[in-house]
């Protein structure tokens, strides 16, 4: 294993984990302090969402043309842009709608490749472990943007200027970590699959996919607003967030442990049964508040973990240029996930009064007919084998 090379790329993700946690939230707060309309703060929120399904189909393109150093240079330079020159946007909605899709762009590319070449680096026995500290250094590093903002301010030009400072330091890595060397392409008649064709190919990873982005969307945007329909103060219900996310970030690592030492698909099914269960249960749960905050840890604990063993699968049962376009097939879904989540969890919402975990338990209940297939699935595989 490249040890250097996994410094750099997991150093890199952080960075991308942190410009997204604080950048999202700096976006909407602006906005509505400026006195833009909740639609205008929803569009321009969702544009990042739009870049990574743009960049799903670039991937190809890229790794066919330049070096893996050359993209990345290149992905973390727009990002840079587009943070460094977000202060001089919110004078011009149009500007900042470019550059909110040129970050979504140099992100989207950047993560679906951080994914594989991780993947690719990982040996067998230990792919869970390494997933996993992928998916924690994301996450931890996600959650520094809004603890970031709360300590600022949002008027403050310090976030922008030390996210456009972390990708100077990203960029510097990426010269001293990242090879110079091509990705490894076959011809076109060498892949398997299509962005498209890989739901067919693997249903149940394409699922736990968009349960988790449609999760991450739905925590991040409508959690708070939720949990103070019902009572919360504002404050204690931006609190749940923490609380979920330090979850996904404190628990994946004890999940790749496990993923490395059992079945990999049964543990994926369990996650998907115990976010189901726990999202039936919370219009219960805000009622009894000793379980509640235990049960939110566990909750961001199991989603992460669907998202997590998706991706060790993927490595698991894709290589070469099958695992790029999985991965591609990947980010295409995120955007679709993150889209979504808001719109129909806001609707649901409108609907009945516990709409949101509702929406939850329904997406997370279409994950486990596909991750229940799937480990019959190897289990009839091993049992042949």
């Amino acid at each position: 294993m490249n040890k250097r090379f996994l410094a750099g790329l997991l150093f890199a993700v952080s960075v991308v984990g942190f410009s997204l946690g604080a950048s999202l939230p700096l976006v909407s707060l602006r906005l509505l302090e400026a006195g833009a309309s909740t639609l205008q703060i929803g569009i321009l929120s969702a544009i990042p969402a739009a870049g990574m399904m743009l960049s799903a189909f670039m991937v190809d393109a890229c790794c066919r043309h330049l070096t893996r150093r050359a993209i990345y240079l290149l992905c973390f330079g727009l990002c840079a842009l587009s943070i460094g020159l977000l202060e001089w946007a919110f004078s011009s909605i149009y500007l900042l709608a470019l550059l909110r899709l040129g970050l979504g762009i140099g992100m989207g590319i950047a993560i679906i490749l951080g994914e594989s070449w991780v993947n690719e680096l990982s040996e067998e026995h230990n792919r869970g472990k390494v997933m996993a500290l992928y998916a924690t250094a994301f996450t931890g590093f996600q959650m520094l943007g809004p603890a970031m903002l709360a300590l600022v301010g949002a008027q403050s030009a310090w976030v922008t200027a030390v996210v456009t400072a972390c990708y100077g330091l990203a960029l510097l890595c990426i010269v001293l970590t990242v090879p110079n060397d091509h990705v490894e392409h076959g011809e076109e008649g060498g892949k398997s699959f299509s962005l498209a064709g890989f739901f067919r190919v693997a249903p149940a990873l394409c699922m736990g996919v968009l349960f988790f982005s449609f999760f991450d969307a739905v925590i991040l945007s409508l959690m708070p607003v939720y949990a103070s329909s019902h009572g919360f103060a504002v404050g204690v219900a931006a609190l749940m967030v923490t609380v979920i996310l330090t979850g996904d970030m404190l628990f994946q690592l004890p999940l790749g442990w496990l993923a490395d030492r059992s079945e990999r698909t049964l543990v994926h099914l369990v996650c998907g049964v115990v976010a189901m269960l726990i999202g039936l249960a919370l219009p219960w749960l805000l009622q009894v508040q000793w379980l509640l905050w235990p049960a939110l840890v566990v909750l961001g604990a199991v989603a992460g973990g669907v998202y997590t063993l998706a991706l060790v699968l993927i490595g698991q049962q894709f290589k070469g240029q099958d695992l790029v376009t999985a991965n591609a097939s990947v980010g295409l879904l995120w955007g679709v996930g993150s889209l979504v989540g808001p719109l129909v969890s806001g609707a649901a919402m409108d609907v009945a009064p516990h709409g949101l975990p509702m929406a939850l338990a329904i997406m997370a209940a279409l994950f486990v007919c596909f991750a229940r297939s799937a480990n019959r699935k190897a289990r009839r595989l091993a049992v042949a084998g």
